[in-house]
């Protein structure tokens, strides 16, 4: 069975992609993402790159993630760098939600290093609580611009 990050909520899907589209917000919705560098002014297009450090400080190294495949207020395929750890894909899917709003899910699978060799089902389950806050996270990003969004 696979386990897949899913989050409700009340942003439509445009609102969800103008977050994820905006390369500056990426340390405020991915966890272990402490600051950015450095936004490929072509991002979120395929190719275009974001340059970020992770850890904290003092202990930061400097990484970066690149888009895959970009398709607007749908869907955002990453490949995250993990320094030591090999590189991660991460897909993104934004899907309306019935009576408004939307669904948001986020995959990971390590693709390269060490951590590629255990099997799906274990890198699933170590990561889904990590995933789980990011779209928390974005949720709230996402939400906090429109008109009917939580309040404070």
């Amino acid at each position: 069975m696979t386990r897949v990050a899913r989050k409700q909520t009340s942003a439509p899907p445009s609102r969800v992609w103008e977050v994820l589209a905006d390369g500056w917000n990426y340390a405020t919705w991915v966890v272990g993402a402490s600051r950015i560098r450095k936004v490929d002014a072509a991002w979120p297009a395929e190719g275009s790159r974001i340059h970020h450090s992770v850890g904290l400080w003092p202990a930061l190294l400097d990484d970066r993630t690149a888009v895959l495949a970009a398709t607007p207020d749908r869907r955002l395929v990453l490949r995250a760098r993990a320094w030591l750890f090999g590189q991660a894909e991460i897909e993104l899917r934004i899907e309306p939600a019935p009576g408004g709003g939307s669904t948001v899910t986020m995959s990971e699978h390590v693709v390269t290093g060490l951590p590629s060799l255990l099997p799906d089902f274990v890198q699933e389950q170590a990561v889904w609580p990590r995933n789980q806050e990011c779209l928390s996270r974005l949720a709230l990003l996402a939400e906090r611009a429109t008109p009917d969004g939580p309040a404070a």
